[in-house]
């Protein structure tokens, strides 16, 4: 891991742990000896970050350099709470694992009142059922979207037939529990909607469908609310439009 890695996950632990963490905490998570650990916090508070604390005593963030002023009203707090635990209670681990981040970072910057109610918000959002995990890299599959870029992939649909799909990715959805690729089919002409459980071997390809994917996804999700609440049949008024 080169020093500039190293030292960004290191303010990512600072601002996710309950001040004051340990250094050997710090260490721990950045996979460092501890001489090697307090030459890197000087470093952080020589760019900037304003970190209490000390050997033998323990650290915390109270000024975050990286993170411009910002100020949110109690409400806006809860939102942004909600929302963000909702992220890690049902995405993918990558994506769960910004929410935390994102959390952390906020809380790092906010004014100690906000911080607090931050910590201690009243919303919550958990789910007793998690969502079945992905099996394909959801993370690259995040890109090729962003990027507009064909991706190839195996399928198996609900009734078990199996397939190879080459689609345009438009949109990554949560619906019925499930992670979904909204996406037009090559082989079967038509919008469908994929969950990412039955996706397997996922392969980006050199094909572009750029500038196209905003004006698809918006007619994806007009023929998707046509049949709404039933996203795994997307039927149009003229065409069924069936997962498969």
């Amino acid at each position: 891991m080169s020093r500039t890695a190293r030292l960004f996950q290191l303010m990512q632990s600072l601002r996710r742990h309950a001040p004051p963490v340990t250094a050997q905490q710090l260490a721990d998570d950045t996979g460092v000896s501890l001489r090697t650990l307090y030459r890197d916090i000087e470093a952080l508070r020589g760019l900037g970050a304003i970190i209490d604390g000390t050997a033998g005593y323990g650290y915390a963030l109270t000024e975050d350099a990286a993170l411009p002023p910002m100020m949110f009203d109690d409400e806006e707090i809860e939102a942004i709470v909600l929302g963000l635990r909702e992220v890690q209670a049902v995405a993918d681990p990558q994506l769960a694992g910004a929410a935390q981040n994102a959390l952390a970072k906020l809380q790092a910057r906010l004014p100690g009142a906000q911080a607090h109610r931050l910590q201690y918000a009243v919303l919550y959002a958990d789910r007793i059922v998690r969502p079945p995990m992905p099996t394909v890299d959801v993370r690259a599959l995040r890109q090729a979207t962003w990027d507009e870029r064909t991706i190839e992939m195996a399928y198996v649909d609900a009734n078990g037939s199996a397939t190879t799909r080459r689609v345009d990715p438009l949109s990554i959805v949560f619906l019925k529990e499930t992670h979904n690729l909204i996406a037009w089919c090559h082989l079967r002409q038509a919008y469908r909607n994929f969950r990412l459980d039955r996706m397997k071997d996922l392969r980006i390809t050199d094909d572009s469908f750029r500038p196209r994917r905003v004006p698809m996804l918006r007619q994806a999700i007009e023929v998707l609310s046509d049949c709404w609440p039933e996203p795994t049949a997307m039927v149009p008024k003229s065409h069924a439009l069936a997962e498969s």
